[in-house]
């Protein structure tokens, strides 16, 4: 079911998945019926929205139709799966401002609920304040998908949007929020304070300030933040849901404690990147294959690590 003329379905405070793409092993084609059993579980771990075709979803190893495939096999997955309301939020950046305008619109006709943008950076000597500036507003002018602004410098040669930037893009009514995979919580708490970011305990103005992974989230609900976005919410999402509804319920101490083992958790993964999650997923739940190359492979000692490093956050996991 495609989003209808009424707009987007809602994005709730909480914890959001970066999905990953999963491909046949031999042949490096999509694997749909992975793509669709890992959403449904993913769903029913509690989390509240997706995000296909992000940093973790291989958006730059996927070709245009197979973007709209995976994001269409999503949407068929959570409907099927009773979550008709979960919203899913697309990768849709391009180098140019009409060819993200053109995905955001495909995208859109997929079941996609909003568009996650990464600042220009292929002409990086161009790209000043000015230029960035006019691609989010160009953007957002004409995507029918509302706009998240996606702050991730180490993806973009470095280019880090500040919190006057940020604010002042805010300010557009199709601009709704940032994932702040910087880990700056400073740049975080300025933006949800000036843009009255929607938090557990307030609408707000409904703009949403995304933590862009799991180590920091009750440093983003610190902060004023909204919700995270995070990679290892692919592995442990029933610990994260936890950590975030804890510190909700005003359960400070509690959350803390636990924040700190999903922290070490975590890092095993963040430091393997993509090859990490994928195999933490398959080492964990059977399921989960290997990158597109140029990504390599992990070899045996990575493997170790990570199976070692994930073992007592998957121990919590598993007993939630």
């Amino acid at each position: 079911m495609a989003s209808n003329g009424s707009g987007p379905r809602t994005l709730p405070c909480g914890i959001y998945a970066p999905t990953m793409t999963f491909f046949d092993p031999e042949t490096e084609d999509l694997d749909i019926p992975t793509i669709k059993k890992h959403a449904e579980r993913l769903a029913k771990s509690g989390l509240v929205g997706l995000v296909t075709l992000g940093s973790n979803g291989e958006a730059v190893h996927c070709t245009r139709e197979e973007k709209l495939a995976i994001t269409k096999a999503t949407r068929e997955a959570l409907d099927e799966a009773g979550f008709t309301s979960m919203p899913i939020i697309f990768g849709a950046t391009e180098g140019s401002v009409r060819g993200t305008i053109e995905l955001c619109q495909a995208a859109h006709k997929v079941g996609a609920d909003y568009a996650m943008l990464l600042p220009p950076s292929y002409y990086k000597a161009q790209m000043d304040a000015e230029a960035i500036f006019n691609y989010f507003i160009a953007v957002a002018d004409k995507s029918p998908l509302p706009v998240i602004i996606y702050n991730y410098p180490g993806a973009v040669s470095g280019i880090d949007l500040d919190s006057d930037t940020l604010l002042q893009l805010a300010e557009h009514p199709n601009i709704v929020g940032t994932k702040f995979t910087c880990g700056n919580t400073g740049k975080l708490t300025r933006v949800a304070q000036g843009a009255k970011a929607k938090t557990p305990f307030s609408e707000g103005s409904g703009y949403m300030a995304f933590g862009g992974m799991c180590d920091f989230t009750v440093q983003t609900l610190v902060s004023g933040g909204s919700g995270i976005i995070a990679g290892g919410a692919n592995v442990l999402p029933k610990l994260c849901v936890r950590v975030w509804n804890l510190w909700a319920e005003g359960k400070r101490d509690e959350a803390e404690a636990l924040q700190k083992v999903l922290s070490k958790g975590d890092w095993p993964m963040t430091k393997a990147a993509i090859a990490g999650t994928k195999q933490a997923i398959q080492i964990h739940y059977g399921y989960g294959g290997y990158p597109r190359p140029p990504l390599k492979r992990l070899d045996k000692a990575q493997l170790a690590a990570i199976e070692q490093g994930t073992a007592e956050a998957m121990e919590v996991e598993k007993s939630l």
